[in-house]
């Protein structure tokens, strides 16, 4: 089975730069389950996609107007979403804010 360390302390964890204002950092992780930070700048876009995991996220800072299928919504801190398995979704950072993110199973294109 594949998983990470027992303890994820934030100052020892790398932040990987995805580009376009968008930054991953991940947590805890087994072959079930996942928790991913992800920090977005202002204007980011985390563009259109799916993927067969389930996800749940929590907005931890900032403010983002989500599209999962065809719904939009603006969410901001304290707020979270539901992303079921292949369900259209993204997002835009309209203030710099960060995303708790929970697959299940884990994803294996983030290791």
């Amino acid at each position: 089975m594949e998983r990470s360390g027992l303890w994820q302390v934030n100052d020892e964890t790398p932040w990987k730069d995805l580009g376009d204002g968008i930054q991953r950092q991940v947590f805890g992780y087994d072959d079930r389950v996942m928790l991913v930070k992800v920090k977005f700048e202002k204007g980011a876009v985390g563009t259109l996609h799916e993927h067969h995991h389930t996800q749940v996220s929590y907005v931890e800072s900032g403010v983002f107007e989500m599209t999962i299928a065809e719904e939009k919504k603006v969410l901001k801190t304290g707020d979270g979403f539901y992303v079921p398995p292949g369900a259209v979704h993204g997002t835009v950072c309209l203030e710099p804010g960060v995303l708790i993110d929970v697959f299940s199973p884990h994803r294996e294109d983030f290791l």
